[in-house]
């Protein structure tokens, strides 16, 4: 399953948006480099193309509206992987940040 927000995965239910973060970011810290390497590749090829034709628009509408589509297209395809690649971390992770707390 598909998850666009970090309040609809269950491995987070009950956490606050700062403590929801801290967990991802924790998470995301410690993937293995294979993983965070697809995760940023991804992320360049999201990004490249799309800052080429911003940087090739012939005016400012079509480059208003390549920015428009990079603002909405980034995290659409990101977060779903992001959280796809962290979910198996996610119940330790909170495990250890609520022992810390």
């Amino acid at each position: 399953m598909l998850y666009w927000n970090s309040r609809s995965l269950p491995e987070l239910q009950g956490l606050n948006f700062r403590e929801r973060m801290q967990v991802l970011r924790s998470a995301a810290d410690s993937l293995p480099t294979p993983q965070k390497l697809l995760l940023n590749l991804l992320k360049l090829a999201v990004l490249i193309p799309l800052f080429l034709l911003i940087a090739r628009a012939p005016d400012l509408a079509t480059a208003a509206f390549y920015v428009l589509t990079l603002v909405l297209l980034y995290p659409l395809v990101t977060r779903p992987v992001t959280f796809y690649l962290v979910r198996p971390s996610l119940a330790k992770i909170r495990a250890n940040l609520s022992a810390k707390s």
